[in-house]
């Protein structure tokens, strides 16, 4: 196993939109697309905000709107700066209405990209875009497209097709190309045991490790904190399986998913991403198991580097 590194890659949960909550409306008919043009993109709620309003009224966003600095913190203030004809209350009404009870299992992931396939084409032309601009400075590239929360072969297939076919007409709008790869994040435990079918088409899985506990444990994880510290005091969990990866449980999910998407793919790049990335014991635990990499926030890289190169020595 590599030993962690940020490499020379122009890498993204492309499709992501994982803390937010879709401000969508569904309208079929007046989809629209938000392509950046030299300016910083609007992410997470603000875009969606916007992007809801623009369907509701039928208008095409193609540049995004200046927003003053102030407003930016704040997604109503900034529809409202956007489109002044809409009320306050219609827009506190549309938020109500997009409420969901359990969003960690609700509307998020490849499930929003399946259902608004235009946030999947300015996510994919933003990417690919970025690194045919690197292209141009002489900078070497390797983007990788990452689609998260798939459970069902058809519903990667399914942005797989979105991505692939935005890229196509990139390309040709921009005389070049480079060539890029389609994978997903493994971390739905229905995912992990049809690997194979996944890997059919998925050129490379990366175990998101935060939500495969969450699912396999049936735990929250923001709620855990008001049963963990009496569940560690009897003995009943040894650690916090959220910092310390469940090897006997959810490892063996990742075991098994390798082995089954590399009986398929035998050169399929597999790693995890999540905070077990920095985490010693987690980190020689994905050495043993052949994972090629293990990604991690910042400050928990020295960690993980120390860990890789000692399960590297210790074989």
């Amino acid at each position: 196993m590599a030993i962690p590194e940020r490499m020379n890659k122009v890498s993204s949960r492309a499709l992501a939109a994982e803390e937010s909550r879709p401000w969508l409306f569904p309208d079929k008919n007046s989809r629209i697309k938000v392509i950046k043009r030299g300016r910083r993109p609007l992410q997470g709620t603000k875009l969606f905000v916007i992007m809801a309003i623009s369907r509701s009224l039928g208008e095409s966003i193609i540049r995004q709107p200046v927003i003053p600095a102030a407003l930016q913190p704040n997604p109503i203030a900034m529809v409202r700066a956007c489109f002044p004809q809409v009320s306050l209350q219609y827009i506190q009404q549309r938020v109500e209405s997009l409420c969901e009870h359990n969003p960690m299992l609700g509307h998020r992931g490849c499930r929003l990209g399946n259902t608004y396939p235009e946030i999947t084409q300015m996510q994919t032309r933003a990417i690919l875009g970025a690194a045919l601009e690197l292209k141009k400075e002489g900078v070497e590239t390797h983007p990788e497209i990452m689609v998260p929360l798939t459970g069902i072969l058809y519903e990667f297939k399914e942005q797989e097709n979105v991505i692939r076919t935005e890229a196509a007409k990139l390309f040709e709008e921009l005389g070049d190309s480079i060539d890029f790869k389609v994978g997903t994040m493994i971390e739905i435990p229905r995912a992990a045991l049809t690997a194979d079918r996944i890997a059919s088409s998925a050129e490379f899985f990366s175990f998101g490790t935060n939500d495969l506990t969450q699912m396999t444990f049936g735990y929250s994880r923001d709620d855990i904190a008001s049963f963990l510290p009496v569940y560690l005091e009897k003995k009943i969990l040894k650690v916090d399986p959220f910092q310390v990866l469940d090897q006997n449980g959810v490892g063996q999910l990742v075991r098994m998913a390798t082995e089954k998407g590399r009986a398929i793919r035998p050169d399929l790049k597999c790693g995890i991403c999540g905070e077990h990335g920095g985490e010693p014991s987690s980190v020689k635990f994905c050495h043993r198991v052949g994972l090629n990499y293990v990604s991690c926030s910042p400050f928990r890289v020295p960690i993980a580097r120390l860990a890789a190169a000692q399960a590297a020595i210790e074989g």
